[in-house]
């Protein structure tokens, strides 16, 4: 499979087919009502399902195209669970105060904060409840580094990172180059992205070179979702991008465009790709869905 329309069409095939199980799997939730309704809303408002996607086209990558083994449905609405958990606390009041998520109201708007706050954490932990019960002899370790991915040395801590550069604590801890602008994302972006890659490695029961290099991919190209992002805060308006745009300038942020203008910003984009796309070269024509999603990065619109 190579024509563009066709690595297209299957990988939003693969996006369609992980909403309909989260759709099965909260529709099945034995929880109160309104929580359940929030959680849904947040989960099934749109997206474009990356994460998991990354966690089951690495492992059919690294299984030579073979049968997705036990587990990894679970595993990959795992990563969905807890992206979409990451978003709904970042667009409360307290946070990005975002009234705008996929194109939807976001959680605290359409229902309340305590809510949103609620559905964010029964998000978190039925995470890994999934990954703990998926039945895979890897589930250890998927465990354990969907834990660090998503943590106070991830995920969260990458977010505390933002929130300091913008002065929330204080007088602000303003990042003042790309080095510094590429270590906060990698962990508030880039950690989760790159845990998804690995967990497939995990899933194909692969060596460890081959997760470090599928370590080496989801870093490259955690870093090119950010500065396409940054990018697209600049250049899209609200309707496209499905959120508030703009919002980074105002909120005096330091981005990509902002330290390197649009133009430089796009060369660090084409470089990152470049360097993801390096790093599945020795898989031959089993990397085209993997080298797909990368180059889309080059231009998003949403």
């Amino acid at each position: 499979m190579s024509d563009v329309a066709d690595l297209s069409d299957h990988l939003e095939a693969v996006a369609a087919s992980i909403t309909g199980d989260m759709d099965q799997l909260l529709g099945e939730l034995k929880a109160p009502d309104r929580l359940v309704d929030a959680m849904r809303h947040a989960v099934l408002a749109g997206g474009k399902r990356l994460r998991p996607v990354l966690v089951l086209e690495a492992t059919h990558m690294l299984g030579a195209g073979r049968k997705l083994p036990p587990g990894s449905p679970q595993v990959a609405m795992a990563v969905e669970c807890i992206h979409t958990y990451s978003l709904i606390h970042d667009d409360l009041p307290s946070m990005d105060d975002d009234d705008l998520r996929r194109g939807q109201p976001t959680v605290h708007k359409a229902f309340d904060e305590a809510t949103a706050i609620l559905a964010g954490d029964a998000l978190q932990t039925l995470a890994f409840e999934l990954v703990s019960t998926c039945g895979h002899p890897a589930t250890a370790a998927m465990t354990r580094d969907l834990a660090r991915a998503s943590g106070a040395t991830g995920m969260v801590g990458g977010q505390l990172l933002d929130l300091a550069a913008e002065g929330r604590f204080g007088v602000a801890q303003e990042i003042k180059d790309t080095y510094a602008l590429a270590g906060m994302q990698a962990m508030k972006t880039g950690a989760l992205i790159e845990v998804s890659c690995t967990l497939g490695a995990h899933l194909a029961l692969a060596t460890d070179e081959d997760r470090q290099r599928m370590a080496q991919y989801g870093a490259a190209l955690g870093l090119a979702f950010q500065i396409s992002d940054d990018l697209l805060d600049v250049r899209a308006s609200a309707d496209e991008a499905g959120k508030r745009t703009g919002k980074d300038a105002e909120a005096g942020k330091t981005t990509w465009p902002g330290l390197l203008g649009v133009e430089g910003a796009q060369k660090a984009l084409d470089a990152s790709i470049t360097d993801a796309l390096k790093t599945l070269e020795a898989y031959g024509p089993h990397s085209a869905k993997l080298a797909f999603l990368a180059a889309s990065l080059a231009h998003r619109t949403k």
